[in-house]
């Protein structure tokens, strides 16, 4: 029971991925031998170990020799929802969202990928109050954000953070994102999040209601669980990704109305990793 438990315990803080040591706080942006160290360290710390494929990924680039091998998890319909929760910045680079955010604090604040389309002047205006706010900043107008709307094949229910895809029962579930990128509007025709983020049961399984179906074709492939905690160590989850190339304008108050009580407990954006680039770290994209 206490190896259970340990287990338990453990495998949750791999699925977020642990805090990077705060040896690259700075004011600004650091340069880019920082996060060229971050990728050395993470060749190093993964090479002939056996990781699988990583995440998150250039979108636009098949390219990937990684040889570990694991089945795609089902559809979603045939999953049970577990989480919902977003990046500040797109982790994933493709689609409508390729323009760099910079590097960043190297600890996964304010870097990324941004929405590269235009957006008018009110979809612009500032709200005038703090939006999902927290020790790294908030959102607001005109920011870009990807969701992650994560499946387990684990009998498990939507709650917070990933250790709602664990089970007693299953401790290695195979897991799916669903992934929507979004970019944050003044306009209170856009997208409600609150609808975005809307579940329920249906034929017997957890369920997102409303991931938009209209944002293209998903691209799907083989990965990891993300965040910058894992950008200079190899993530050992398996995930089946599933990326829509088209951003969804989504009412940016409605955000912030979400963060304020959810059934996941999510109150502000995460960071996000440093792209994977390393072939060998990548999966084939089909």
């Amino acid at each position: 029971m206490k190896t259970l438990q340990l287990a338990l315990y453990c495998i949750p803080a791999l699925l977020a991925g642990c805090a990077t040591p705060d040896h690259h706080a700075s004011h600004g942006p650091v340069a880019d031998a920082v996060i060229a160290q971050q990728q050395a360290l993470l060749e190093q710390n993964t090479s002939g170990k056996g990781f699988g494929p990583q995440s998150p990924r250039d979108l636009e680039s098949a390219t990937g020799t990684n040889g570990r091998i694991f089945s795609a998890a089902p559809a979603s319909t045939s999953m049970n929802l577990c989480n919902i929760h977003f990046h500040k910045n797109a982790e994933h680079k493709g689609g409508e969202f390729t323009k760099y955010a910079g590097n960043g604090d190297g600890l996964g604040n304010q870097t990324g990928f941004v929405y590269t389309g235009r957006l008018s002047a009110d979809e612009l205006r500032p709200v005038g109050r703090p939006i999902c706010p927290s020790a790294h900043g908030g959102l607001a107008s005109g920011e870009t954000i990807e969701i992650h709307y994560v499946y387990s094949s684990a009998q498990v229910k939507p709650g917070s953070t990933l250790a709602a895809c664990l089970s007693e029962s299953i401790m290695n579930p195979q897991l799916r994102v669903e992934t929507q990128v979004a970019v944050l509007v003044n306009d209170n025709a856009a997208q409600d999040f609150g609808k975005l983020a809307g579940h329920s049961l249906r034929d017997g399984y957890h369920q997102a209601l409303n991931i938009p179906s209209d944002t293209g074709i998903p691209i799907q492939y083989a990965g990891s669980t993300t965040g910058p905690g894992y950008n200079e160590k190899g993530s050992p989850l398996q995930v089946s990704w599933s990326v829509r190339p088209k951003v969804v304008k989504v009412d940016i108050a409605t955000v912030g109305t979400w963060c304020q009580g959810n059934d996941f407990k999510e109150d502000h954006a995460h960071g996000v990793r440093n792209l994977v680039s390393q072939p060998d770290l990548l999966s084939r994209i089909q």
